[in-house]
């Protein structure tokens, strides 16, 4: 059971990778995804995919640059597949608790719904800046996509910023350290670690044998690998992550 909270579908010139629809079923199928959760700066076009995909969700992409964002933001969020926000600051040029983010966190926690904020480059997307958000708002739940990424220091400095604040949570996509899996899972806690593919930015083979290579067991890698994802953007470890027949989500 594999639940993967980070995903793009579209294009993105920048680093000659895409997917679109076709290619985001094929990939749910060959690696016997139960649920994929899925962003793009153009959120209609998410809305649009997932809509169609009966295990895809989306997140919100958020540029809290853009007029009224949070305003958007709240009306997607409204939709029953949008389980959240996405936040890249390194893209977007902008500091993770600059005031134009707070109107955005504010909805979330409205909704008591997670973000998931690009982490490991500077000058936006360091641990210690996004640590600052979570500070600010203590219940705002704050996932560090790439847990520091591929800089050793980002990486041990994601893990102490979600080992002192009981609102941060670490996925592993990008993340090359398979040892720091386990110790994140150790420092952090069993249910504030989770896998993550980045596709089509990293390939999910890549990215799944990082976590058989962990050194975790068999049942802490079940958490990594789904169950904790699917507690935080679904609310419970044992929600059902599908849709019926009917179009409505189970959850």
């Amino acid at each position: 059971m594999i639940v993967d909270p980070h995903m793009h579908v579209g294009e993105f010139p920048m680093f000659d990778v895409s997917m679109d629809e076709a290619g985001l079923v094929e990939l749910l199928d060959r690696w016997d995804y139960e649920a994929g959760i899925v962003f793009h700066p153009d959120n209609q076009l998410t809305r649009e995919i997932v809509e169609r995909v009966p295990n895809a969700w989306a997140l919100f992409w958020a540029n809290p640059r853009e007029e009224d964002c949070a305003a958007r933001c709240a009306e997607m969020l409204d939709h029953p597949k949008f389980l959240g926000v996405k936040m890249h600051p390194l893209l977007d040029g902008f500091h993770p608790n600059d005031p134009i983010v707070h109107p955005v966190a504010e909805v979330l926690l409205e909704r008591d719904m997670p973000t998931l904020i690009h982490c490991g480059h500077p000058i936006f997307s360091l641990p210690w800046s996004i640590e600052e958000l979570a500070v600010q708002f203590p219940d705002l739940k704050v996932v560090l996509g790439h847990m520091g990424h591929g800089n050793i220091v980002y990486i041990n400095a994601a893990i102490d910023v979600a080992e002192r604040n009981p609102n941060v949570y670490l996925e592993t996509s990008g993340m090359p350290m398979h040892s720091k899996i386990k110790t994140a899972f150790e420092r952090v806690g069993p249910d504030r670690v989770m896998y993550g593919s980045d596709a089509p930015f990293h390939d999910p083979g890549v990215e799944l044998r990082k976590i058989e290579a962990s050194g975790l067991g068999e049942a802490d890698r079940r958490r990594v690998l789904g169950l904790n994802a699917r507690k935080l953007f679904f609310g419970s470890d044992e929600a059902p992550v599908s849709v019926p027949a009917n179009g409505n989500p189970d959850v």
